[in-house]
């Protein structure tokens, strides 16, 4: 018997979800090993082994995220056209606070000064040669980066995006010197030199701890799951073969997120929630993304670590607020939480491991919204004293009882989550009332709730297996491949032909790798998109493809007025071209979810909430909640990872896939 499974390794746990044949879901977590991350996604593999040797493995990391962030990436050297190794340095103007006289550091050049070489050569925007690559330096430059014990070499030339000509050159020209090699133009085709430079020296840096890590993996994998097929999901919510993570690492730098997200989407589709947001509400941060359709947004660029990155990626947004952010009154003596965070060392002092400072997690056990007779994760035990101490101590300061002290670190929590489901959703043009809240993550379940209410949501969706969401997202992610080029062209003096045989070609490169895994073009939805603008605008939006320019501008002008509430009438460009290739179904469908037991209580606690004062609060087991049995708010509904918080005046029960579906009257 073979079965398929998702891996998503964390900073703390690997997660994983197993499909056994019969479509049953075995779900566990086990500690990563953060020294050899393979040996602890070998020690997943063995703890679902019941559920039969996998044929295939998805799987999430987190390894080429933590590199960047902790600069832990190789040295680095840059090729670039003579006169403009400088760009990384010099880089983009960003006032994002205007009046602030204070002006931050700029961040410190990802390539240093005498490792950014050059060559002669010109390309202009158009993709004519003005002056032919003088191979004849290349020497030069070889001996320079040898002497200088580089690993890995990106090369981006100016408007190598637009004729990558001289960049292919290079190339080959470096491959027998050279073992990583990052392509400015096969990593991002895209106009604007300073982010696609940022983004191919970000790539080659991740490059080789990337191979190191899949060769191990996947060198383990052959001796302990001989035969299973291994794929990596990337930060656009989709699989990638292992070859081409090896030669676009930086792709895999939000999958973390993406995981999660990607199980929002598959979860959507199969409830048929056209609008929905996925909340994941963690130890350190909270991340939320919108689900348009079955659809997870994605945005072009991001940033990480403070570099921008040219990929494809979904539009999460992340706050500092989780269960771990830390409550402090400021010099105002305003009451204040996060984005400082207590972490898993020493954690919340509920955990008693050396925490003092009181935390959400620690304002949560004091108002009874969490059980403090449960064993967490295995091995976690609550302190309600420890808990009350930090939460008192910080209460006296500002006046307040214990109580008063917890319920008010909680709504100022639940007000920095608030904004940012406001701004993926109300500042994008839609109205929250037409969502549903699907949440997750260690804390989610049990903020979700309130979140609601205050934002007029009528459903809120918990997950079956919220606990492992992110290892279901891996398992449930198709195999997906994108590619964008940039082509200019004004709407008002269309010729569709250069745009179909632009598109043509990146097609066939999408569907080449899905082709060498043997998956048939019929099983392949291609899509096809532009970024238009305003002609002369510095910013674009992506809009479906149309091949009528009256069709395109009209999708453009109607996109335009949902974000800013107007449009102009003005000439309309276009300056790139997209296409995403993704197979059309998974085959992973929910199971029926069965009970283990009566439904009945398993006792009850005392809780507090604003608007009744202190109540009892019934416990439930999730496991022995019958499909629609109702639960009546308020109450508390737990499992091995989670606890889900129904509020006063809410309703809830499990659908017949396992799901809690929390509803309130509006």
């Amino acid at each position: 018997m073979r079965s398929s499974v998702g891996v998503d390794v964390g900073g703390t746990f690997t997660d994983l979800v197993a499909r056994e044949v019969s479509g049953r879901l075995r779900a566990c977590k086990v500690p990563t090993t953060p020294a050899n991350l393979a040996r602890g996604v070998l020690n997943g593999l063995a703890a679902v082994r019941p559920a039969g040797l996998p044929a295939s493995v998805a799987h999430g990391t987190t390894v080429v995220t933590n590199a960047i962030v902790e600069r832990r990436g190789a040295r680095v050297g840059l090729v670039a056209t003579r006169g403009f190794r400088d760009v990384l340095e010099i880089g983009r103007m960003s006032r994002l606070h205007l009046y602030d006289l204070r002006l931050p550091p700029k961040p410190e050049p990802l390539v240093e000064r005498r490792l950014r070489l050059e060559v002669s050569e010109r390309v202009g925007p158009d993709g004519a040669v003005l002056l032919p690559l003088a191979l004849d330096e290349l020497p030069a430059v070889v001996e320079a980066l040898k002497r200088e014990d580089v690993e890995s070499v990106a090369v981006c030339l100016l408007h190598g995006y637009a004729n990558p000509a001289h960049e292919r050159a290079l190339k080959a020209a470096l491959a027998p010197h050279f073992a990583h090699l990052s392509i400015g133009s096969e990593i991002n085709a895209e106009f604007r030199e300073y982010e696609r430079a940022s983004t191919a020296v970000l790539n080659a840096a991740v490059m080789p701890l990337a191979s190191r890590y899949l060769d191990e993996l996947v060198a383990a994998l052959g001796r302990e799951a001989p035969g299973a097929v291994l794929h990596l999901l990337h930060s656009a919510g989709g699989m990638m073969s292992p070859q081409a993570a090896r030669a676009r690492p930086l792709a895999m730098a939000a999958s973390g997120p993406a995981a999660g997200v990607a199980a929002a989407a598959h979860l959507a589709r199969r409830l048929g929630l056209a609008r929905a947001l996925a909340f994941d509400m963690g130890g350190t941060t909270t991340d939320v993304c919108l689900i348009a359709d079955g659809v997870a947004e994605t945005s072009a660029q991001r940033k990480l670590g403070g570099y921008p990155v040219r990929l494809p990626m979904v539009a999460v947004e992340s706050i500092g607020a989780g269960g771990g952010s830390i409550a402090y009154a400021d010099e105002a003596g305003a009451l204040k939480v996060g984005p400082r965070s207590a972490g898993a060392e020493p954690g919340p002092a509920c955990y008693g491991l050396g925490g003092t400072e009181p935390t959400v997690t620690d304002a949560n056990l004091v108002l009874g919204y969490l059980d403090a007779g449960r064993v967490y994760g295995g091995s976690i035990r609550l302190d309600p004293d420890r808990a009350a101490t930090a939460v008192e101590a910080l209460g006296r300061r500002l006046g307040l009882s214990p109580v008063e002290m917890a319920q008010g670190m909680v709504e100022v929590a639940n007000a920095n989550m608030l904004r940012a489901l406001r701004l993926v959703s109300v500042q994008r043009g839609y109205d929250l009332r037409d969502f549903a809240l699907i949440a997750y993550g260690g804390a989610g379940p049990v903020h979700a709730g309130a979140l609601a209410r205050q934002a007029g949501i009528g459903r809120v969706v918990v997950p079956a297996h919220s606990g492992t969401f992110s290892a279901l997202g891996c398992l449930v992610s198709p195999l997906q491949y994108d590619a964008v080029q940039t082509w200019r062209a004004r709407l008002d003096a269309w010729d569709g032909k250069p745009a179909e045989d632009r598109f043509q070609v990146l097609e066939e490169r999408c569907l080449a790798p899905l082709l060498d895994e043997g998956i048939a073009a019929e099983r392949v939805a291609l899509a096809r998109s532009a970024d238009l603008r305003y002609t002369g605008q510095n910013y674009e939006l992506q809009v479906p493809w149309r091949s009528d320019a009256g069709a395109l501008r009209g999708a453009f002008e109607a996109r335009h007025r949902q974000l800013y509430g107007y449009a102009t009438g003005e000439s309309v460009e276009c300056v790139n071209l997209r296409v995403v290739a993704r197979v059309r179904d998974t085959g992973v469908e929910p199971p029926e979810f069965g009970p283990v037991g009566d439904g009945e209580s398993a006792g009850a606690q005392r809780a507090w909430f604003p608007e009744t004062g202190e109540v009892r609060l019934p416990l439930y087991h999730r496991a022995t909640l019958a499909a629609e049995r109702p639960v009546l708010g308020p109450a508390l509904i737990e499992d091995e990872w989670s606890t889900t918080l129904v509020y006063p005046g809410q309703r809830c029960a499990a659908d017949r896939f396992g799901n809690l579906v929390i509803e309130t009257d509006l």
